[in-house]
């Protein structure tokens, strides 16, 4: 669900306050048909520890939150906010499943060899998991199929199952869904 699928054009700015915002949060929560069980529900955020993320947090507190996957890139602008937000889970009590670099290297899709566009000036996502005690989950490299894939809404790991990322990306996915497979028993 997003609010994208309500606005009039899709070039339509959302210009709200955190009430109007966290009302919508709550009812996409509370009111959108999610199905007769959800397996997996993926709420993405943008960085920080706003408002949003607080509301996210207590409206589903009385559901079994498994914990938050947290996004980052290598970059130090980037891990300063992702400590952050791993500081806000654990003051909320919300268990971090793990930390995934996104942009991690560039594999060229024609004669494979990996460039760092981002390099890790301070170590990257692995040695602040490992700092901050929690999970690495794994390392996502750049490929432009994915955009063009999401552009065409195609699956990135069924068109390309062969590449860098697509074993990223499965691999990442199998530690999650071991984690929350645990956590159910």
């Amino acid at each position: 669900m997003s609010i994208g699928f309500l606005l009039a054009s899709p070039n339509d700015a959302v210009i709200w306050r955190g009430p109007k915002k966290n009302g919508l949060i709550k009812q996409f929560l509370r009111d959108v048909d999610w199905g007769e069980r959800v397996d997996y529900l993926l709420v993405d955020t943008p960085p920080g520890t706003s408002d949003e993320h607080l509301s996210i947090v207590q409206y589903l507190g009385s559901t079994h939150v498994d914990g938050a996957v947290v996004i980052t890139t290598p970059q130090e602008v980037s891990l300063m906010d992702v400590r952050k937000e791993i500081n806000f889970c654990h003051k909320v009590n919300l268990p971090v499943i793990g930390v995934v670099e996104n942009m991690s290297g560039f594999v060229c899709p024609n004669c494979k060899k990996e460039s760092q566009i981002f390099p890790p000036t301070t170590g990257g996502a692995e040695k602040m998991a490992t700092e901050m005690n929690v999970p690495f989950l794994g390392k996502l490299p750049l490929d432009p199929r994915i955009g063009k894939c999401c552009d065409e809404g195609k699956s990135f790991l069924a068109e390309v199952p062969d590449s860098p990322a697509s074993k990223a990306y499965t691999e990442i996915i199998q530690k999650i869904v071991v984690k929350c497979t645990a956590n159910l028993n």
